[in-house]
This record gives C-alpha cells, sequence and structure tokens, in this order.
C-alpha cells in the first residue's frame, strides 16, 4: 500500500507509515509496476522476451504430468534395467485415494520369500567369519543363526524381499508415479510378525501420481470471454502528468506556513491516532495500525487516505489538534476494519507551502536528463508511460485468463507436489525478504523452520493451489494445441539466465534452470495463443 510522503528537503523529517490511511489497491494485476521508471530487481529468470509476472512462477509438477516434455517420473528401477524374475508373481491391488494418491497391497507369496530367505543365507555364509569355520566354508544353518541372531536375519530378508519385490510391484503405476513420492507405510514390526508366522509378506505402498485434468466444458479454453479490469492509475496520459508533477515538485522548496490554515498542495508534519465508537464507552478500543508519528502528509495525494479524512483537515493551523468521525468503507484492505466506525485525533505539528519554479525550458534538463524543452520532457515520459501501460495492461489481461482457467479445470492436486511448489514460493518470498532486510541468522533460521513453511502452506493453500491448476491447465493447453517452442529461443533465454547467475555468482543447476526457462516459455506462448482466440473486454474502474 502507498502513502503521500513528500518528496522534497523537509526539516527532520520521519515519515512513518499509516496503514490505515490507504485506499491504494495491491492488486498485481492493476497496479502501476514503475512510474518512477525504477529497474526491476534482479531475477536470474526473468526473461527478455516477457516482463509479466506470471511468466516468473515456475511450477513443481514434473514435467510429464503437464504434457510437455522429457518424464520426471518416480521408479525404482531405471529404464534400462531389466527386472529380476521371481521365482513366483506377486499379486497387487490397486487402489485410488484422494489427492491424485494410489495405494498399492503387495501381496508376495512364499515362493518369492523362500528364494530370498536363501539367498541371504547363502550370503551370509560366504562373507561371515563365523569362529570355528574357514572364509568361504560352508557353515551349518543353525550355527550360523546362532551366530548372527534370528532377528537379525530375519530383518535381512524381509529388507532383500522389498527390495526384489518393489520395481515389479510399481510397475503397475508406470509412467504415472511422481518423484520422491514413493513410501512403504507398513509398520515393519508387522511385517516381522506376519514373516516370522506364515513365512509370506504382505505390505502397502503410497504414491503420488500425475492428477488427471478435466476440462468443464470440455475444451472450453478455446473459446473464452474474459473481461479484463484496468486500474485507471495505469492510463498513459494521466500517468505521465501525475510523473511530471512529481518531478516539478521535487525541485521546489518547502516553506513555512504562518498566516493560514492547510490548503490543497500543502504538505502538514501530523500525529495521527484513532479509536473505535461505541455506545458502551467500555468497549472502546485504540486502533494501533492508525497511530503515526510525525507523518508527511501531502495533500496532493488526498485520494489515497481514508476518504474524509482530507476534507476533516483542509484549514487546520499549525499547533492545532482537531478530531473528528469517520467509517472505513466496505471495500477497505484491512476486513476487520470494513464498516467501523471510529474517532480520529489529528495534531497539525507544521505547515509548509512549495515554492516552486515557473515550469519552462529551463527545468527541461533537470526534469528528465537530456531533454532541451518541456514538450520533449512531456513526450518521453508519455512514451514510457506507455510502455507502463502495455505491460500492466498484458499482465492484467494474463492474469484474469489464468483466473478463468482455474475455474474452469478440475484437478485433485497431489499432496507432494503441493508442499514442493509451497515449499518454492515461500523460498522465493524469503529470499525477498532476506534482500531486503538483511536478517541475521537467528532470523532466518526461525523464518526457515518447518514450523514456519508449515504455517506458510496452511495459510496459502488457496493461492498455491491456484498457481499449480495454472500450471496444470497451460500444460495441457501447450500439448492439447502441440503448440512448439523454438529451440533456438529457448537456447538463448538458457545463456542468458546462466549469464546473470554467474554475473552475481549465484549457485545454479543448469538442467534446473533450463527446465524452469521452458516452462516460463511456453507458459508464454500458451497466454499469447489464448490471448489471440479469446473474446476480451476492458473496462476501467
Amino acid at each position: 500500500m502507498e502513502l503521500c510522503n513528500i518528496s522534497s528537503t523537509l526539516p527532520n523529517p520521519n515519515p512513518s507509515r499509516s496503514l490505515l490511511l490507504s485506499t491504494t489497491s495491491s492488486s498485481p494485476s492493476n497496479t502501476n509496476p514503475s512510474l518512477h521508471f525504477s529497474s526491476r530487481p534482479f531475477n536470474a529468470l526473468t526473461l527478455s522476451s516477457s516482463s509479466r509476472q506470471i511468466h516468473l512462477i515456475c511450477p513443481a509438477f514434473p514435467r510429464n504430468s503437464r504434457g510437455t516434455t522429457a518424464s520426471k517420473t518416480s521408479s525404482p528401477v531405471a529404464e534400462d534395467t531389466k527386472l529380476e524374475k521371481l521365482p513366483a508373481d506377486i499379486t497387487v491391488t490397486e487402489t485410488q485415494e484422494p489427492n491424485s494418491r494410489v495405494k498399492l497391497r503387495v501381496q508376495v507369496p512364499q515362493a518369492v520369500c523362500e528364494d530370498s530367505y536363501k539367498r541371504v543365507v547363502d550370503e551370509f555364509t560366504t562373507k561371515s567369519k563365523v569362529p570355528g569355520f574357514r572364509p568361504g566354508k560352508k557353515v551349518p544353518e543353525n550355527i550360523l543363526m546362532n551366530y548372527l541372531g534370528k532377528e537379525h536375519v530375519t530383518t535381512v530378508v524381509i529388507e532383500s524381499i522389498l527390495k526384489m519385490t518393489l520395481p515389479h510391484a510399481m510397475n503397475t503405476v508406470t509412467n504415472r508415479a511422481l518423484e520422491d513420492s514413493v513410501r512403504i507405510v507398513s509398520k515393519f514390526s508387522d511385517l516381522v510378525e506376519m514373516y516370522t508366522s506364515s513365512n509370506t509378506l504382505r505390505y502397502d505402498i503410497v504414491v503420488d501420481v500425475a492428477p488427471e485434468i478435466k476440462w468443464n466444458p470440455e475444451n472450453g479454453y478455446k473459446n473464452l470471454k474474459i473481461v479484463v479490469e484496468l486500474d485507471n492509475d495505469i492510463d498513459a496520459l494521466k500517468a505521465s502528468q501525475q510523473e511530471l508533477r512529481r518531478r516539478h515538485k521535487s525541485l521546489g522548496i518547502l516553506r513555512i506556513v504562518t498566516d493560514r490554515g492547510l490548503q490543497i498542495g500543502d504538505v502538514a508534519v501530523i500525529d495521527i491516532s484513532a479509536k473505535t465508537i461505541e455506545q458502551d464507552v467500555s468497549n472502546v478500543q485504540n486502533i494501533p495500525s492508525a497511530e503515526s508519528k510525525d507523518f508527511n502528509f501531502d495533500t496532493e495525494d488526498g485520494n489515497k487516505v481514508l476518504p474524509g479524512f482530507l476534507d476533516s483537515l483542509i484549514g487546520i493551523r499549525g499547533g492545532e489538534t482537531r478530531s473528528f468521525p469517520l467509517v472505513f468503507p466496505e471495500s477497505w484492505v484491512q476486513e476487520h476494519l470494513r464498516g467501523v466506525h471510529a474517532e480520529f485525533t489529528v495534531e497539525c505539528k507544521e505547515l509548509f507551502y512549495r515554492d516552486l519554479p515557473e515550469m519552462d525550458d529551463s527545468l527541461a534538463d533537470k526534469l528528465l536528463p537530456g531533454c532541451t524543452t518541456l514538450e520533449q520532457v512531456k513526450e518521453k515520459l508519455l512514451e514510457k508511460c506507455l510502455e507502463v501501460e502495455k505491460t500492466a495492461k498484458e499482465q492484467a489481461t494474463d492474469n484474469a485468463i489464468l483466473h478463468q482457467l482455474c475455474k474452469m479445470v478440475e484437478i485433485d492436486i497431489p499432496q507432494s507436489v503441493f508442499e514442493e511448489q509451497g515449499r518454492q514460493l515461500y523460498g522465493a518470498q524469503l529470499l525477498e525478504i532476506q534482500t531486503k532486510l538483511n536478517l541475521n541468522e537467528e532470523q532466518l533460521a526461525a523464518l526457515s523452520s518447518p514450523k514456519a513453511v508449515s504455517e506458510y502452506l496452511r495459510v496459502q493453500k488457496e493461492n498455491i493451489t491456484a498457481v499449480l491448476k495454472q500450471n496444470l491447465a497451460v500444460g495441457d493447453i501447450f500439448k492439447r494445441e502441440n503448440l512448439q517452442l523454438p529451440t533456438e529461443e529457448l537456447v538463448n533465454e538458457v545463456g542468458n539466465s546462466i549469464a546473470e547467475f554467474k554475473r552475481h555468482k549465484q549457485e545454479y543447476d543448469e538442467e534446473r534452470v533450463k527446465e524452469q526457462v521452458q516452462d516460463i516459455l511456453e507458459g508464454a506462448k500458451v497466454l499469447e495463443w489464448l490471448r489471440e482466440h479469446a473474446e476480451i473486454q476492458y473496462i476501467t474502474k
């Protein structure tokens, strides 16, 4: 959220921020990304082909589940490795579970267990150094058992059975199982008891599989009808005029007002406090987030604060204190304050007016270095704001399309993939916080703790799920429409990303960079295709 801060020199400024004074939307689809034309923060995966935010979200899904390229499914045995022949067939029963999870019940017959037992005993006989027997000499089984311990041998036999039969069991989910999601859920103690009593084994496996994508209606993405809401602030002409005014104000001098009250255009240094208005006096509470000391309030930013706040201060003089009631609108960012009746108390500590230089060609170079006329300044500012408007409009369009896709697909998200995607998003957020605040080791450790990550996954469940649904929907469209990605474009973007990593001396995995860049480029290709085929209506709010 933005606040009105003076941009000129002010004696002893303390630009405290009052969250209650901002009504500016924080929606990424509508906010103007850079009216001051500052450079974007570094991201090694920021591609030259696209600057829109949504293309920087890399999916956690294996690429095969998005229907694009090489498989990253999990298998206990490599694809080029032949399965070891078993003395008898195992029985595998598959049961579907929620979150795209499959449960496999594996029944291992007695013949397989006996074969595994024989192999283990033969191995122990060959390698064990039993007192009284020469190395390699066959040791009677009863002596070997007494020496090694029956429990130890049983443990090794069960591990051998699992190792030998698991690849066969996983054959039923070949090319569906997701990487690193296979787990044997049967208790080992239960397996020991079962094997000891019956010389057979039965165990359960759970594995996440690539989810099925269902479109409702089928192929509905081909006939999208999208309404895109655009914030009035991104209008290039209006934005360029505001930017010119901001630059002009920065060249002015703030002078103390002594003979009048506050007017539009002034800057006031104020202390703010607020409390709720209740019929029962005992229930009146302070609103801490409204408290602000030495807040630099620029009256030209009055449209960004709580409605009625500026009007209530017009005419206030330096040293004067005013109290007035206001109601937080139902559209207020902080939900718990919507509709709340509050009484604000404001002390005007100092009051300033701007002494601005005359706006003419002599200011051109100061307003925008390199310009010689005021008209040239206006043209260049408008040109830059048109670029910002175009990017913001494209971003808003992409977000509206992706939002619509989310409502059209039904996907049962695997838990392992949800957690992986959540960790990726949390890691990116943590990196951004660390870059801005330079956290110490203790603070970083606290924010990186399993508890902190778990809480993030819980709170952001809806957002994480939306990102995953978007990624899967986009990948499915890429496959269905047989879209192609130029090899040269991929190679160039991978090279650019790796060069950025090296320039900033950051570690990277080249294969992972390639996968992420490919996902980003494919996403851009799908969104481009959808924009061409969708019916899009733009409205300004």
